[in-house]
């Protein structure tokens, strides 16, 4: 069990122009994949990662916020979101990308301008104040204890006095320091973690870092598994079955097994890792193909015979492409449908709607409005809208429902001449 208050380690990714480069003063190339290189910030125990966007124009942010959008969809920990920040739409974009808290430079006269409002609009806990240093902290304390949940000391200088005037916790930017003044800072009492240099530069040795930590009575988390390898019941082979479950839909993918070291390495680095019975060695799931299943719990049954993991799933989990290697039925008794959960529910109809778009049917009502067009789709989204208006005034509840059900219908016909998914939404709401 990680500890409530565990010192938080935070690498930071700087984008500029689809890249990542060395920071806000040097632009050297560090990446041309910042999502892969998020990735593996996460994969090597971060407990955060701040990205900053240092867009210098308005495209160069749009294309800034759908990589950040990847980088939230696609790492295991929080994101803190900053950079081009000049009114409360852009503390929103942040937030609505994935990011868990917007930071704002109190250096940068627009950015504490709109402090109170964004804390106001999306609350204190998702607002971070950047400063330069102790001095500028003291001068806004007030604000600090109102609108922010911590406070980020850019340039690490003067940490054990921002962390004794500061209302919040401090998190110092340091570059590189000694390991006596890593622990020195982090057992600062108002000090929640340590990003900076120290750490990007030191990503692949945090967790021996982290094991410092723990020596000097830091508190930090560290991934451990609540029991070893020895404590499940094997077969003849020496392996445990794994049954493998998507986190977001529940849907079974996969069936595999583990040895002792699969298992180790799979607690360790948080990507499922399995052995292989037919190739009689140890399979890294996605390590050829990019379909990485990443971690999210693992539950023992029982009997401590099998494991449930439940993954966040990148692409197919079958290597025949499939999305479930379940996919062969054997028997169905009975023709009443099956109870879905909404989310299928949406996703088997927009299949159909993107069935017809692709592949037209003559007659077919879904090909008549792609056919019309965008407006005419426009023009029945709004019809339906007014429907539900009128109907929600009827004491009759079944009306409602059938109109509400009418306007998802056109609703989905838009997002697939729109090219906009039920994963995508979905995602936004979660965000939200």
């Amino acid at each position: 069990m990680n500890p409530v208050n565990a010192k938080k380690l935070m690498p930071c990714l700087y984008l500029y122009q689809k890249r990542a480069v060395a920071g806000p003063g040097d632009r050297r190339e560090v990446s041309l994949n910042p999502v892969e290189l998020a990735e593996n910030y996460s994969l090597n125990e971060c407990d955060r990662l701040y990205v900053m966007d240092l867009s210098e124009t308005d495209q160069e942010q749009e294309e800034a916020m759908d990589i950040l959008r990847k980088i939230c969809a696609n790492v295991a920990v929080p994101v803190a979101g900053g950079g081009r920040i000049r009114r409360m739409e852009d503390v929103k974009k942040l937030l609505y990308a994935g990011c868990s808290q917007a930071v704002l430079d109190l250096g940068k006269e627009e950015q504490a301008a709109v402090l109170e409002e964004v804390s106001l609009k999306f609350g204190k806990e998702r607002i971070v104040a950047a400063a330069e240093g102790p001095d500028q902290i003291l001068r806004m304390q007030g604000a600090l204890n109102s609108f922010v949940s911590e406070v980020f000391l850019f340039h690490g200088a003067g940490g054990r006095e921002a962390s004794l005037i500061s209302p919040v916790p401090v998190t110092p930017f340091l570059p590189e320091v000694s390991l006596d003044k890593i622990i020195e800072t982090l057992s600062l009492p108002n000090v929640s973690g340590m990003s900076g240099q120290v750490v990007t530069e030191n990503v692949s040795n945090l967790v021996a870092l982290k094991k410092l930590c723990l020596e000097n009575r830091i508190p930090v988390a560290l991934s451990r598994a609540a029991y070893r390898f020895e404590d499940f019941k094997t077969g003849p082979d020496g392996l445990v079955p794994v049954v493998v479950q998507d986190v977001k839909t529940d849907a079974v993918l996969m069936v595999a097994y583990m040895n002792e070291e699969a298992y180790r390495r799979t607690v360790e680095s948080g990507r499922m890792t399995y052995y292989s019975r037919s190739r009689q060695a140890l399979w890294l799931k996605g390590e050829t193909s990019g379909h990485y299943q990443y971690v999210h719990s693992l539950t023992a049954d029982c009997d401590m015979d099998t494991i449930l993991a439940r993954v966040t799933q990148v692409g197919a989990a079958c290597h025949t492409g499939s999305y479930s290697c379940f996919f062969n039925e054997v028997l169905k008794r009975g023709e009443k449908p099956e109870q879905h959960n909404p989310l299928k529910v949406f996703e088997e109809v927009f299949a159909v709607i993107e069935d017809r778009k692709a592949h037209p049917k003559e007659g077919s009502y879904t090909n008549y409005l792609f056919d019309k067009g965008i407006d005419k789709i426009l023009k029945k989204l709004g019809e339906e809208a007014t429907e539900i208006v009128i109907a929600a005034k009827n004491p009759n509840p079944n009306e409602i429902k059938y109109e509400i059900a009418d306007f998802l219908y056109h609703m989905m016909v838009l997002m697939a001449e729109k090219g906009v998914s039920w994963e995508e939404i979905t995602e936004e709401l979660a965000n939200r």
